[in-house]
């Protein structure tokens, strides 16, 4: 009996990469302006559809955006979890938030100490790193439990969000506070400066120091702060962390010593540092001396390295597709850029840390680049020259790969360099899939959400949040060339890429998996 190539198949995730169709398609879409000639010969040669990735396809709401964290934990567990921005947006009303373990103890400890509270986290409806209505629902129940000092250090978004849309978003947050009774906006910063993920030391220390010790811009008015901000061209994301003060030129508050801070972000990766610069021991990054002893309370897990208290902890989903590749005995690859490594490893195996056997990482840095658009290729010709050199030596069962630059490019809303990104994904794959197709491998070409496919609003300005656009879906391979009619009748989602991967390995599908598998059986 023949032995079957190595690897048996590759999962190729083009990060930010949608589909889009129909009139007017083609009007701020790098997809289809970088005219990739390797890319469109997919769509000729073999079987392929298209997958929801976001709203009730991916655990979010109706119209919700999906994103990379929840497209590949969706893709890891084949199957629809329902999301922490729904949980977190119901626990106000059924009781969850208040009855969570690590609320009442939290309001104790600053009733015990300060009295004051700092809420930090992402001021935006963006769904994606955290939601305006959560963070005055905790507004609400801190009232409600007594804390009468809330003070709101507002990070600003322009990335999952219209790039000027920041203004507006402090202004009815300011209004609703009113309606509350209680709050005041004591600090405005980009996330550009206070959600770095990268340790880029230099800009979480600025947000720091305006956090700590009320260093930076000054400004009396936070959405007239914003304003002046797009004036000097620099949008939401880029806003210089600014220090609210009061008419005598005192900042309305900074963290001291015995008070509480409230970081409310629900995504993990980009509350990492700042965290670490309130707590963690020995923290290098750059000097704290005057380092505050706070209460300090996460919405979700951050690090699993450090005991501090979270709201909100996710269920990891058992038997995914990362639990059935050790179980099956087959040896996987993961790689990507620093940008997406923790999504091919952390979110593809359902929120865990540490690697399954016979799961091999390899992390390829990421450019230390201001912006990428300033390098639109970023680390991909690296990456690609691991799953070559995987492909040509047969080292490993599975190789899963995410490319960044359709993602991180299209986020700096700069059409040419997203062009030029995915020209330069369009290049890569011409040069590695080819040998690996020929000599028997499956290739799995698919996105976990779209961003460059839409970089251009209806009023012609950019755009820089992700799609809601569909993503692709191609099965390549030599037995799947020319069958065009090879997958099954949709709508399809992504999870069910997992149940179509353990199809053409010949793997059981458990139970717990409710996607199914896109190809029609007579082509398993």
């Amino acid at each position: 009996m023949t032995e079957p190539a190595r690897p048996r198949l590759v999962l190729c995730i083009l990060d930010g990469v949608g589909y889009r169709t129909g009139p007017g398609s083609e009007v701020g879409n790098a997809v289809i302006a970088s005219e990739p000639e390797f890319y469109r010969s997919l769509f000729t040669r073999f079987p392929h559809t298209t997958l929801e990735p976001g709203g009730l396809a991916v655990g979010l709401p109706e119209g919700q955006m999906g994103n990379s964290e929840v497209g590949h934990l969706t893709i890891g567990a084949g199957r629809t979890i329902p999301q922490e921005l729904v949980r977190i947006g119901n626990s106000f009303t059924n009781g969850e938030f208040t009855g969570a373990q690590a609320w009442a103890p939290f309001v104790s400890s600053v009733m015990a100490g300060s009295g004051r509270l700092h809420l930090l986290g992402l001021v935006s409806p963006g769904g994606v790193h955290s939601h305006t209505d959560h963070l005055l629902g905790i507004v609400r129940e801190a009232a409600a439990a007594g804390i009468g000092e809330i003070f709101i250090h507002a990070f600003m978004d322009g990335r999952d969000t219209d790039p000027h849309a920041g203004a507006g978003y402090l202004e009815d947050l300011q209004a609703r506070l009113t309606e509350i009774g209680t709050g005041q906006i004591a600090s405005v910063c980009g996330r550009y400066w206070a959600m770095d993920r990268d340790k880029r030391w230099d800009r979480v220390e600025k947000a720091w120091k305006t956090l700590v010790r009320g260093e930076g811009a000054k400004a009396d008015d936070p959405v007239a702060a914003v304003r002046a901000s797009y004036a000097e061209d620099a949008t939401d994301e880029f806003i210089q962390p600014t220090v609210i003060v009061t008419p005598d030129g005192a900042p309305v508050a900074t963290i001291g010593g015995g008070d509480g801070v409230f970081f409310w972000n629900f995504r993990a990766d980009r509350a990492r540092e700042l965290t670490w610069a309130f707590k963690q021991e020995g923290f290098d990054g750059f000097p704290v001396p005057d380092r505050p002893r706070v209460s300090y309370l996460c919405m979700t897990p951050y690090d699993e390295t450090m005991d501090l208290p979270a709201m909100f902890h996710p269920a990891q989903p058992r038997n995914g597709l990362a639990e059935v590749f050790a179980r099956e005995g087959l040896s996987n690859l993961r790689t990507a850029e620093t940008e997406k490594y923790a999504h091919v490893t952390y979110f593809f195996n359902g929120g865990r840390e540490e690697p399954f056997p016979g799961e091999e990482r390899k992390l390829i840095p990421s450019p230390k680049v201001a912006t990428y658009d300033l390098q639109p290729e970023m680390s991909a010709p690296a990456v690609a020259a691991v799953v070559a050199e995987a492909c040509t030596k047969g080292s490993h069962d599975i190789v899963v790969v995410n490319f960044a630059n359709g993602d991180m490019v299209g986020h700096t809303g700069d059409l040419e360099a997203a062009i030029q990104a995915f020209a330069t994904l369009d290049r890569l794959l011409g040069e590695i899939m080819p040998p690996s197709l020929a000599a028997g491998t499956t290739w799995l070409v698919t996105a976990d959400h779209g961003n460059c496919d839409e970089m251009i609003g209806p009023d012609g300005s950019p755009l820089t949040q992700h799609s809601l656009n569909p993503v692709p879906f191609v099965v390549a391979g030599k037995r799947f060339a020319g069958h065009l009619d090879a997958l099954g009748k949709g709508p399809w989602g992504l999870a069910d890429i997992a149940p179509t991967i353990l199809g053409l390995l010949g793997i059981a599908q458990p139970p717990e998996m409710t996607g199914r598998c896109l190809v029609k059986p007579e082509y398993l």
